[in-house]
């Protein structure tokens, strides 16, 4: 044998091992699921039963070979109900299968235009909502069948002749459906062994079974000859193109948004490889042209077999195609049996689906996101109406309430005090917002001093020129007002071209970004402060307001004094918070070596009683560089570097902080940045002040390490070092034997 030959099978060996071992069983599960189901959803769509096996076979083989999603199982959905029985009272039997075939064509064009995820855009309240109104539509379809009688084409009418059917009732066909709803509902309540036997299936065979003790003759389900009797070309309907482009173009889009839909969920209940949204759409459309062509319903992603699927422990795409070839030899072999089903049993296992499909978490999700009058007009569309018509409302529905929700504006005028005002706009600031703002403006009396505080990421020229003509004519009659933009559009940038919005990221960057040095003759410190004043001036104000008779710092915080660290940022805190002392290589003299920083400790702890003292580090420090090289200047930096030398012996002492360090990645100089921040927090404990705060009022010694290449800050103890984040943050209070 070759070695190409042995390689293959080396390879092949274990995929076939994972078939027989995991999918096989799956395979069989899903096919016990699928069968009664397809077999009510050909009833319920008023199509011949064989219609719904043909499907069944090819949803699973097809779409399972073709399709982008390895465990989605296809096949006739019950979210097509409503539109195939619309489709063949239009077009006939033969007409809505080529309207199938069609609307399979019109998917691979999809699927090869790579637009698979812009259905993914489609609100899902409007899918949730449309999947419930097929639901509803589907039970009073059925309740009709339970009952005895026939179901007619439209939910109205369904409803109008519901008091009628109630007095014509078949004590047989109730005693039936009755049955299978109550072991479908009451089966999640079984042990789990039992559980294990798909509950749909032992609903209709129990069905079944009760149809031949029972007194009187159950109408059963007819088939016309076997399977392949039933293949037949489709035939091109005698309507309108118009019509029927619209017919196709509807169950092309319905199928395939609910199929891109069920692979979403399908991913996120197995992980793992994640659908081609394309892949499938083209999956999914041959596998309609081919239903189409040999008499089937339309195949779309169906979430029930999906999950059954995933549940059964598949791994592969094999799992699909099996349920599929199980349905074709179940209809050729067992052909008999189906006969044997009861319809009304088939219409008490379709109101459990139907009502299924109406999920409480849906409702309470679409109330809680305030999508619920979405959610309830997409429901009424497609009960009431059609299944087309009703999503189009409940698309645009949901338009017109996004549409409100971000262009609306919030605009308030309150005073401060008897001379001072405050005008806030906040949202997005267009022409629509002139009635509202010319409003709230009018309160603001003559005179008054007036801050005009702009948060908006989005302002038009129209908005704009009436701000400015308001604020020139009240600075006209005496007022003053000082405009706040703090908002990411600007009123500056309103005139010189078309309106933009503004990004988040932008208000960062200008806050926290480093000013770049450019030739032009500005003073950078002038022009920052203009800036501050212009922007969040306004911001601090009440702040710094809270703190004018004192300030009571948390902490003490010894840093360098490199330009790159900024305490306030990389430690989220605000005016007041920090007391903060900078010095090259942020170093801690010996107690009484420097009285800068003596005096700096002693008021810190004795004066302003602060919680905490934080010696902060960071990487590529100039200071740790010359220590680590011992470079000479013979200026006063050399006697400064002097404190520095005990971390430097501990460093080539082979401290542990450093071993941490070099294990993290760290470079030389950057561990002996961390080593010296252990031995700083040494020389502190060793400091009478800090020593009588820690043992008599507990204050928390804590060192920090700001790595310039990551922007992130690691902690340091004197015994190693830890990534500080929200789970796993722990204070160190290093107490030196």
């Amino acid at each position: 044998m070759s070695t190409d030959t042995d390689q293959a099978l080396r390879t092949s060996l274990p995929r076939l091992a994972t078939v027989v071992r995991y999918d096989l069983p799956a395979s069989v599960v899903v096919f016990l699921v699928a069968l009664p189901l397809s077999l009510g959803i050909a009833v319920a769509s008023n199509a011949p039963v064989e219609a719904g096996l043909i499907a069944a076979v090819v949803g699973g083989v097809v779409a399972g070979l073709l399709g982008g999603s390895n465990l989605q199982v296809s096949g006739p959905a019950a979210g097509l109900t409503v539109v195939v029985v619309e489709t063949i009272d239009k077009f006939g039997w033969r007409g809505a299968c080529f309207i199938t075939a069609a609307a399979g064509v019109l998917q691979i064009v999809f699927g090869l235009s790579r637009i698979a995820r812009a259905a993914l855009a489609i609100a899902p309240v409007v899918v949730y909502a449309m999947l419930a109104g097929i639901g509803i539509t589907i039970a009073l379809q059925q309740v009709h069948v339970l009952l005895g009688g026939s179901s007619h084409s439209t939910a109205v009418q369904n409803i109008a002749g519901l008091p009628a059917q109630l007095l014509d009732v078949h004590g047989e066909a109730v005693v039936i459906g009755c049955a299978v709803i109550a072991i479908m509902v009451g089966w999640r309540w079984m042990p789990p062994r039992v559980r294990v036997i798909p509950g749909p299936l032992v609903a209709v065979l129990g069905g079944t079974a009760l149809s031949f003790v029972l007194p009187g003759e159950a109408e059963r389900v007819r088939l016309d000859g076997s399977l392949f009797d039933a293949i037949g070309l489709p035939e091109i309907p005698d309507r309108s193109w118009g019509v029927i482009a619209l017919s196709v173009l509807t169950i092309a889009l319905i199928a395939s948004v609910e199929s891109l839909l069920s692979a979403v969920a399908v991913d996120k209940m197995a992980g793992g490889t994640r659908t081609n949204f394309d892949r499938e759409l083209i999956g999914q459309g041959a596998a309609n042209l081919t239903s189409g062509l040999l008499g089937g319903l339309p195949v779309t992603g169906v979430i029930v077999r999906s999950a059954t699927n995933v549940q059964a422990g598949a791994r592969t795409r094999a799992s699909g195609v099996l349920h599929g070839i199980w349905v074709l030899v179940f209809a050729v072999a067992l052909v008999g049996i189906v006969q044997q089903i009861p319809k009304a049993a088939l219409a008490g296992l379709l109101i459990v689906v139907g009502i299924q499909l109406v999920k409480l978490a849906h409702i309470k999700l679409a109330h809680r996101t305030g999508d619920l009058a979405v959610y309830a007009l997409t429901i009424a569309g497609v009960v009431l109406l059609n299944l087309l018509e009703g999503v189009l409302i409940g698309l645009a529905a949901a338009f017109a309430l996004l549409l409100w929700r971000v262009v609306r504006v919030a605009v308030s005028a309150s005073a401060i005090d008897s001379r001072r005002w405050l005008v806030t706009i906040d949202g997005v600031c267009t022409f629509l917002a002139l009635p509202k703002l010319t409003k709230e403006l009018a309160k603001v009396p003559a005179g008054a001093e007036v801050t005009l505080e702009m948060t908006v990421d989005f302002l038009d020229h129209a908005a704009c020129e009436a701000l400015e003509e308001w604020m020139r004519r009240h600075r006209s009659d005496g007022g003053t007002v000082e405009c706040v933009e703090m908002g990411s559009a600007r009123m500056a940038n309103a005139g010189s071209g078309p309106p933009a919005r503004g990004h988040g990221r932008r208000i960062l960057n200008d806050v926290l970004g480093p000013r770049r040095r450019t030739g032009a003759q500005v003073d950078p410190i002038v022009a920052g402060i203009a800036a501050y004043h212009r922007s969040h001036a306004h911001v601090m104000r009440p702040h710094l307001g809270e703190l004018l008779d004192g300030q009571e710092p948390d902490a003490l915080f010894l840093t360098c004094a490199d330009s790159r660290i900024v305490p306030n940022v990389i430690t989220n805190s605000g005016p007041g918070d920090l007391f903060t002392v900078r010095n090259v290589g942020n170093l801690i003299p010996a107690h009484g070596r420097d009285s800068s920083m003596e005096a700096a400790i002693v008021y810190a702890l004795d004066k302003l009683d602060v919680r905490s003292v934080v010696v902060c580090g960071h990487s590529g420090c100039g200071a740790m560089d010359a220590l680590y090289r011992e470079a000479v200047t013979g200026s006063g930096l050399d006697d400064w570097l002097a404190n520095a030398r005990p971390s430097l012996d501990a460093y080539r002492g082979g401290h542990r902080v450093a071993r941490a360090a070099a294990a993290a990645g760290f470079g030389p100089v950057d561990q002996l940045g961390m080593v010296n921040v252990a031995v700083q927090l040494e020389t502190l404990y060793a400091h009478p002040v800090v020593r009588r705060g820690v043992e008599e009022r507990g204050v928390v010694l804590s060192g920090l390490f700001f790595d310039i290449a990551t922007a992130r800050v690691v902690e340091v103890t004197v015994d190693g070092i830890a990534e500080i984040d929200d789970l796993h943050h722990r204070a160190a209070e290093p107490q030196p034997a």
